[in-house]
Parts: C-alpha cells; structure tokens; sequence
C-alpha cells in the first residue's frame, strides 16, 4: 500500500486475529465478513495506523491497531459518490449537496454511515440518519465563506455535519461558521482550541 491512510479513509484488510484477546465477539465477527474499518485520529506505533470497527448498532464501536502492511483496499471520502437518487434523507442530502461542494474546487466526499454504506453496500442508515462530510483545505477557508457554505447545507433534507480538513487536523464547519474567536481543532495529538486551524502553534524552546 503505497497510499499513506487518513483520517476517515476505509480500509480492508485486518484480520481477527489482529484484535485483542478481550474484543467484543461481533467485532471479531466483523472482521471475519470481510467488513473495512475507518482510519481514526490517534497516535500509533510506526508501521502501525488506528482503526475503528463498526458493528451492526450505534454501541458497537471499537478502537484498535491495524498493521498498515496488512492493507489490502483503501477508499478515500472523496472517491465515494451517489450511485442515483435514495430514498433515505441522508443519500438525498448526498445528492442535493454534491454540486454546491463541487464548486468549492475543493476535495470532499462523504464519511460516517453513509461512506461507509457507499462503499460496501451494507443497509447502515436509516431514516433519521445524519449526512457527515469532509472538505479536504489544505488553503485557509475563510470564515465568511464557511457561512454561506453552512447556510446552503441548512436546506438539505437532514442534519449535515460538516469537517474542514486542515493540514492540522479538523475543524467543525458549524464552529469555523460561528463567532466564537477560538475553534476546537482535532489532531492526532487530542484536541485544543486554537485561533486558527490552518496555523501551526509555535513550539516552546
């Protein structure tokens, strides 16, 4: 896998015996489907990347080491796109959005349940489910225009919670929108409150 993994990206590969001995059984069970699990931010040994595995309900969730040699396929957001209009919310969402997120000139693509039933055809939504996105900023973002952004994604038909990806980590569009002077960046490091997410903190000496 020549790709280096990033947060949300989906990967297959991990076997059940990459699990600890105290995994919950339906995580085994995941694994043994063939399912992907999704990059998520923590610090790992080299070699290594954080995972986390989905079950069938919203309380099965766990966090685990994948070995990156052991990937097999990764998908990115951005690579995931409406296969025709849903007849749930979220893909509705999907599809009304995918325009105004392309005139961004800006990567992006779908995270969350509905990435992860884009990628592997696995009925995960439902009726009352959000739509996560991320857009990939390796510029800055002005906040005025994450206003308008955040004001258009409103008139979807169900929530959408936006992520700006940063060359740091990730902001909430909602906050970065907001009037808040400091916003809360996610980085593999944790978290922290910065003024602005695409701005290295300087290093004490």
């Amino acid at each position: 896998m020549n790709k280096t993994p990033k947060p949300h990206d989906l990967l297959w590969g991990m076997t059940p015996d990459q699990l600890p001995a105290n995994a919950p059984a339906w995580a085994w069970q995941v694994l043994a489907a063939g399912h992907p699990v999704v990059v998520r931010r923590a610090l790992c040994e080299p070699g290594h990347v954080a995972v986390g595995i989905r079950g069938a309900s919203r309380d099965q969730r766990l966090a685990a080491i994948m070995p990156i040699r052991s990937i097999r396929r990764l998908l990115s957001p951005e690579q995931l796109r409406p296969l025709g209009p849903g007849d749930l919310p979220a893909l509705r969402a999907l599809e009304t959005v995918a325009s105004m997120l392309d005139a961004t000139d800006r990567s992006w693509g779908p995270t969350g349940g509905v990435g992860f039933q884009l990628a592997t055809g696995i009925p995960v939504l439902h009726a009352a489910s959000d739509l996560d996105l991320l857009l990939r900023t390796r510029e800055p973002f002005e906040r005025q225009q994450a206003r308008t952004l955040l004001a258009a994604l409103a008139e979807a038909p169900c929530r959408i919670d936006l992520q700006l990806e940063t060359p740091l980590g990730a902001v909430a569009l909602r906050e970065w929108a907001g009037e808040s002077r400091r916003v809360l960046l996610k980085c593999a490091e944790g978290a922290r409150l910065v003024d602005n997410p695409w701005q290295p903190m300087e290093r004490a000496a």
